[in-house]
């Protein structure tokens, strides 16, 4: 969540297609359009609502633990893709034979210093000492709650590339990483991953609305979605972004997918640009022409103004309504995918069981999640 900032945008052009490399401008990256991701205007409203806001940010009851059983590595999935969620917007993907980590957050907060700042509900399913043999580390952008350089440090040995945004190198080589490991992307690039015999994986960096910074410089790197795709399924991992009109021409182009990771939480209207909610998200998911909607960016940490389970709930109602399969699995379970739903509803075992009344009951979070 950013509080404070200028627009960055594109020059706006209907006729221009919004699947061409990111603009670099005065030291900083553009928008695909304009785009506001805070004001200080906003800051009294903030405040208030951090005093006197009755949401339920922070779960009352402890989660997990959740655990992953390594062994399952062991062996590759019989459907060819395997999908390991440990936590908002970290992912372990085996497709096809290729092992990708997406936006690896280990570490308890996601911060510049592990004294302050938002922290974890949970405790990282799997371990990093057991994860299986990776073909590389998918980066998106540089907000600590999807790069976490303690955790980047730790995989210098163990994962042969690192694949980011452009800018994100620069992170990446002031902690260790040899350059020859590192392949920066701007929007349209792509780099090849061998996988086994003859599916290897292509990894596309494409637009994203969203922004960039780890201190007060912001638009300094890149921000990015990613299409990965083998000869037999199509993947879009969503990351962070507002809603824009580019997700149609990224389908039209790159899809339909297979899978489609789009983000639900750490939403508000206050920042709506930036990040899509659970409404927004499912608008994005039908211009992306997805099969499967896996929703992420929830659960883990307090960033936004809203219950900690009001996302997946609000999703849960929407992808029903449209008739749209979803993807939630429980944190830390290695899950095959078929191509079917799946919905665990996992969080519903730890809700408090009487809100304002409402029972933690299908009609009673259903009725929470409405007025949220």
């Amino acid at each position: 969540m950013n509080l404070c900032g200028p627009c960055r945008f594109r020059a706006s052009n209907e006729s221009m297609s919004f699947l061409r490399p990111a603009r670099f401008e005065n030291g900083i990256y553009l928008n695909p359009v304009p785009t506001e991701v805070g004001a200080t205007k906003h800051f009294p409203t903030i405040l208030r609502r951090l005093i006197t806001g009755k949401e339920e940010r922070v779960p009352r009851r402890p989660l997990g633990p959740f655990h992953t059983d390594p062994a399952i590595f062991r062996t590759a999935p019989a459907s060819g893709l395997r999908i390991t969620w440990l936590g908002h917007s970290s992912l372990l993907f085996e497709v096809d034979g290729t092992t990708v980590l997406i936006d690896p957050v280990f570490s308890k907060r996601a911060s510049f210093v592990q004294w302050f700042g938002p922290e974890r509900f949970y405790a990282p399913p799997l371990p990093m000492a057991d994860l299986p043999r990776l073909d590389a580390v998918l980066l998106t952008h540089d907000h600590y709650d999807h790069l976490d350089s303690a955790a980047v440090q730790q995989l210098i040995e163990r994962a042969p590339a690192f694949i980011c945004s452009m800018g994100v190198g620069g992170h990446l080589r002031r902690w260790g990483v040899p350059a020859e490991k590192i392949r920066e992307l701007n929007w349209m690039d792509s780099t090849v991953l061998p996988g086994i015999g003859n599916t290897p994986l292509t990894v596309t960096a494409l637009p994203a609305r969203h922004f960039s910074g780890r201190s007060l410089k912001r638009y300094g790197t890149l921000w990015s979605s990613f299409a990965l795709q083998t000869a037999e399924r199509s993947i879009y991992h969503g990351a962070d972004s507002g809603y824009y009109e580019g997700f149609k021409e990224i389908g039209e182009h790159f899809g339909p997918f297979d899978l489609v990771t789009l983000e639900i939480g750490a939403f508000d209207p206050l920042w709506d640009q930036i990040h899509l909610g659970p409404d927004n998200a499912m608008r994005a998911a039908m211009d992306l022409q997805a099969k499967v909607l896996f929703p992420i960016h929830w659960g883990l940490f307090n960033l936004a103004f809203h219950d900690w389970f009001q996302p997946p709930e609000r999703i849960t109602d929407l992808a029903a309504q449209a008739g749209l399969p979803l993807w939630l699995p429980e944190p830390g379970a290695p899950s095959e995918f078929t191509g079917e739903a799946v919905n665990t509803k996992w969080w519903r075992r730890y809700m408090s069981p009487v809100r304002d009344g409402n029972e933690a009951t299908d009609e009673g979070v259903a009725k929470i999640a409405i007025r949220a």
